[in-house]
């Protein structure tokens, strides 16, 4: 069974940093694709960046780059997301998502599995 358990969110002020962890059990971590979404109240999940088993990494969200960064760990089976400057717009759930293909368009359905979310809350 597969397992994917999401950690570091917390509420930072605009200009902070935080850096979430999604650790995957159970799961082919040497041939998967490892992805964050996050979905803000009222709004849609949308994707935030997936990371390539060979550590090649794609950034959905233009807006994003620069900022925040993808980053996996192979002996940890650990992906994480490095948030910089956050601003209050980046307020959200965080949710890790795992499948066998990084998709060229972040869907949910590309994924089909997820982490329960940690929430990230940033105040102005």
């Amino acid at each position: 069974q597969v397992q994917l358990l999401e950690s570091g969110g917390g509420s930072v002020q605009a200009g902070g940093s935080l850096r979430l962890s999604c650790a995957a059990f159970g799961y082919a971590w040497s041939s998967g694709c490892m992805a964050w979404f996050r979905q803000a109240p009222g709004k849609e999940r949308e994707g935030v960046a997936a990371i390539r088993p060979g550590g090649g990494s794609t950034y959905y969200v233009d807006s994003l780059k620069g900022r925040f960064t993808i980053s996996r760990d192979n002996a940890k089976n650990t992906v994480y997301l490095q948030m910089n400057s956050l601003k209050p717009e980046d307020t959200a759930m965080y949710y890790c998502a795992a499948d066998s293909d990084c998709p060229v368009v972040a869907t949910v359905r590309a994924f089909n599995y997820w982490g329960q979310g940690t929430q990230v809350t940033v105040s102005s």
